[in-house]
């Protein structure tokens, strides 16, 4: 007598029968392959059953060309849920889509901070989201032709699918592209599209009924479109806001992004592992530090047990990461305020301590900004004689006074609070549901910190309190950053305290440049000083990442900015977007 096979159901089938079609194991752990057409109800359980609230990355894959995928499963939406009260790591759900119509439906209902995830996953891969209220591109014009992130897209001066190229090594007889593909005649137009008819709509926001003049007092007005930016001194960079008006009150108010975009992640897919590190860098340049530490932690997941790193590369990093978010908040802080109007007195007493903390990251790395400092297992060199005694002195005698000297001239100030409390309102239970992380969650009385939530590196040997503050608008985003900064000269203390001696590389990472990690997916994400940033990576066993994506938190806490104006006066928007801490190299990438 034979003994019976045991079937073990899989998840959620008592609850949602056929929602989940596989369970897999990867590299970082079990995911769920999920039916389309049964994802927003599988995800409205979660949410509402599980308690898993955050959908903090939504990211699309093209498997074209990759071992074991068809044309029946060649692209994969990929989503990232956590539970911002209970902390731990993701519960992961795949959505595998056809080559010939990769449809789904979208999560905006569910989580509204699906929005410009999904806009960006339509724009670069094609994947559309049926019932999504604005399907369009995001980060591309829509003259582009195709969708960038497939495989089988290729630019104008498309050379090769991987660095380092052919073309240029090792026999270096390379030719200018621009004279194979000489400029004007190479650009390309989706099907029915006229450049020369063509006008980019007076809105991109579907504006509010007309009907009838509104009323400010005894005064009647009528609805008025503004631009503000891409060009304009309040929006840190390239970046517009589409605000509808009624007298000086925001009736609707959407971001227009992209103008920066160069597609770091179909760059970071023809590079090798190592060659990305610089280009992190590049994404948020007021935090190059903890970027690469970002990238550093995914790839060494990718990599394995082989490539963790020392016990004195984890102190050096965590020490370069909390100056990194004390330089960030500070330069935050400055800026913060000369949108107020404080012209430039705040932002020098902010920069001018900033300077010294570069200072120390020029002397171990050799850069100011662009510091191209951490490596696999560890980082790229050890500190200089003297730094950690300079270091101390910084941290121990100086930054304290100063964080609580700026904290005297600045929270009790009666223009900055009259100006900043209740101004962009978000409450937790939205905060939460648009997917906002880092300070612009946290002031809005969330707790959430990766740090304590899904420990990475060593913080889990440190004190620290998390700084959240529940008056949930742009004041409280302002005493987060503020009592941050407290808390990483803490963190600073303790670690400056403990770094042993010892070697700072893995015997394994010593001097590797190119990696070949196996095949499989992972995603590694820390608390950046913005909020979570993340890299979800996947491997085909090669010397390039497969997919390399980058959660970034500025772009995606822009979801935010639009509920939050609304209802505000016109010159409150720029201060909301400010408390917002933005970079645009990280909302473009």
């Amino acid at each position: 007598m034979s003994e019976e096979t045991v079937v073990t159901p899989l998840p959620y089938s008592d609850v949602l029968p056929g929602a989940v079609l596989a369970e897999e194991t990867d590299l970082d752990g079990t995911s769920l392959v999920v039916a389309a057409d049964k994802l927003p109800e599988l995800a409205r359980h979660l949410r509402d059953v599980e308690g898993l609230d955050l959908l903090s990355n939504l990211t699309a894959v093209d498997y074209f060309g990759y071992k074991g995928r068809t044309a029946e499963d060649r692209f994969e939406v990929v989503y990232h849920l956590f539970s911002t009260e209970k902390g731990g790591g993701p519960t992961v759900l795949r959505v595998r889509l056809p080559e010939n119509n990769p449809v789904l439906p979208t999560l905006v209902d569910v989580y509204r901070g699906a929005d410009l995830q999904e806009r960006e996953a339509y724009d670069l891969f094609g994947i559309r989201f049926l019932g999504h209220p604005a399907l369009r591109r995001i980060l591309l014009w829509e003259g582009f032709h195709g969708h960038p992130m497939r495989k089988d897209w290729q630019e104008p001066y498309y050379e090769a699918e991987s660095k380092p190229f052919k073309s240029r090594h090792p026999d270096g007889n390379y030719a200018w592209a621009e004279d194979r593909n000489p400029w004007g005649s190479n650009v390309q137009y989706p099907d029915g599209f006229d450049p020369l008819t063509w006008q980019e709509p007076v809105s991109q926001i579907p504006l509010q009924s007309h009907a009838g003049n509104g009323a400010s007092g005894m005064l009647k007005t009528d609805r008025l479109i503004v631009n503000m930016g891409p060009q304009h001194p309040s929006t840190h960079g390239v970046f517009r806001m589409i605000v509808e008006l009624e007298g000086e009150t925001i009736m609707a108010l959407e971001p227009e992004m992209g103008y920066l975009h160069r597609n770091h992640e179909k760059i970071g897919e023809r590079n090798t592992y190592l060659m990305n590190m610089p280009y992190t860098d590049r994404l948020d340049y007021i935090s190059s530090m903890s970027n690469n530490l970002a990238y550093a932690i995914a790839v060494e997941k990718l990599l394995g047990e082989e490539y963790a790193p020392t016990e004195r590369a984890e102190y050096i990093r965590v020490i370069m990461a909390e100056l990194t978010r004390i330089v960030n908040h500070l330069f935050s802080v400055g800026t913060f305020l000369n949108d107020l109007g404080a012209f430039f007195t705040p932002l020098l007493y902010a920069v001018r301590e900033r300077e010294l903390i570069l200072d120390m990251f020029e002397a171990v790395s050799g850069s100011r900004m662009m510091c191209n400092y951490l490596r696999f297992g560890g980082v790229a060199r050890d500190l200089p004689d003297g730094w950690l005694e300079q270091c101390k002195d910084l941290v121990f005698k100086r930054l304290p006074g100063k964080i609580e000297e700026l904290t005297t001239y600045l929270t009790g100030n009666e223009i900055l609070q009259e100006r900043c409390i209740g101004v962009g309102y978000l409450s937790p239970q939205d905060a939460i549901n648009l997917s906002c992380t880092g300070p612009q969650l946290r002031g809005s009385g969330v707790a959430y910190d990766i740090r304590r939530a899904e420990p990475y590196s060593i913080y889990d040997r440190f004190e620290f309190d998390i700084a959240a503050f529940n008056g949930c608008d742009v004041y409280s985003r302002f005493l987060v950053r503020m009592e941050e900064m407290r808390q990483s000269v803490r963190i600073l203390e303790q670690a400056l305290k403990q770094i042993p001696e010892g070697p700072i590389q893995s015997p394994k990472g010593q001097g590797s440049y190119v990696v070949r990690p196996p095949v499989g997916t992972v995603y590694g994400r820390i608390e950046s000083p913005k909020g979570e940033l993340g890299f979800y990576l996947v491997s085909d066993g090669s010397g390039n990442p497969f997919r390399y994506r980058v959660r970034p938190p500025s772009y995606i806490n822009l979801n935010a900015l639009g509920p939050m104006s609304i209802g505000n006066k016109v010159a409150d928007c720029v201060i909301i977007l400010g408390g917002i801490d933005i970079v645009l190299g990280e909302v473009d990438r």
